[in-house]
């Protein structure tokens, strides 16, 4: 049984489902506030973190240390160059299986995954 959203982490949810990108926290503040939706930005931070812990918000690390969040839909996998910081969202999943066997033999709830490769970009190589 998921907890009852407050009043903000609704607002936020509502804003991730109709971006349908990740986000920085300090970017979703504002998005908020273009859409009249004001809210302190320790709320925005609160209300993510209780979304994460919900298994509601997937929050994923850039090269460049920052937290980007997003509304799961389904697992996100990424090739991120090192130099610029591109990243090249991927489809391919060669983890689903091992995340079942995981759940089985651990007795363990995954909500989502990531998958993540570093290097050069085209660009950058």
């Amino acid at each position: 049984m998921k907890a009852q959203r407050t009043r903000s982490q609704e607002r936020i949810m509502t804003v991730l489902q109709s971006l349908k990108r990740s986000i920085s926290a300090q970017d979703l503040y504002i998005e908020l506030r273009n859409r009249k939706q004001d809210m302190g930005l320790a709320t925005v931070y609160r209300s993510l973190e209780a979304l994460k812990i919900q298994g509601e918000v997937q929050v994923r690390t850039l090269a460049n240390g920052e937290a980007v969040y997003s509304y799961i839909e389904s697992d996100r996998h990424h090739l991120t160059c090192v130099n610029c910081g591109t990243s090249i969202q991927i489809d391919e999943c060669p983890v689903h299986d091992l995340e079942k066997q995981l759940e089985k033999s651990h007795t363990f709830k995954v909500y989502y995954h990531t998958l993540e490769f570093f290097g050069l970009c085209q660009k950058c190589h």
